[in-house]
């Protein structure tokens, strides 16, 4: 299961509203090849293909590849607005280590 906060929620709906996408659209996270630790985390806005895993929590739909699954499984999507900056993070119980910018992970 992916879980989505309340906070991550609200401007994944603000984000998806300001690009306009269309309504069956889900905020689909993949894993894919690279940055510095050897994986890292893509974040669009795309309809829901056969095979995908997709979880709904606060008005919000998530979507995501069988592979990206294995790695994505427990991980929670949050939203973080702090004097060093503001994005989204995931935090994933599967991960083994992460790059210090957090925007890729070993696995």
């Amino acid at each position: 299961m992916i879980t989505v906060t309340p906070v991550a929620a609200e401007k994944i709906k603000g984000i998806k509203t300001t690009q306009q996408a269309p309504e069956d659209t889900g905020l689909r996270i993949r894993v894919v090849g690279g940055g510095c630790s050897g994986f890292q985390y893509q974040l669009v806005f795309d309809a829901a293909q056969p095979g995908d895993q997709v979880f709904e929590q606060d008005g919000v739909k998530v979507v995501v590849d069988p592979k990206s699954f294995l790695y994505l499984s427990g991980t929670e999507i949050d939203y973080v607005d702090s004097l060093t900056g503001a994005g989204f993070t995931l935090k994933n119980p599967n991960a083994k280590g992460s790059c210090g910018c957090g925007s890729s992970f070993t696995a």
